[in-house]
């Protein structure tokens, strides 16, 4: 891993999966981001041991959006249900 993802730039950590769900998984962490986007541009869909890889950009901020939408989800239901309100 250090040798493919390393090519890039400075590598900080890589975390390999290691319960049954996340299996066949890591993240990869750089020190600098543009070497991050660097990677993540050339290594989607490179070939390693007859496997592909797929690389994504972690973007922290999208995942707080998607839990912060299913909270007001939430709150809306309780909200409707309170009032009697169907839609």
């Amino acid at each position: 891993m250090y040798d493919i993802f390393g090519k890039y730039g400075a590598i900080r950590q890589i975390r390999l999966g290691n319960t049954p769900d996340t299996r066949g998984t890591a993240f990869v962490v750089y020190e600098d981001i543009f070497d991050a986007k660097n990677a993540c541009d050339h290594l989607s869909g490179f070939n390693v041991c007859n496997r592909y890889l797929v690389v994504l950009y972690y973007q922290a901020n999208k995942a707080f959006d998607k839990i912060n939408l299913d909270k007001e989800k939430e709150k809306l239901a309780k909200t409707q249900a309170k009032f009697g309100l169907n839609t």
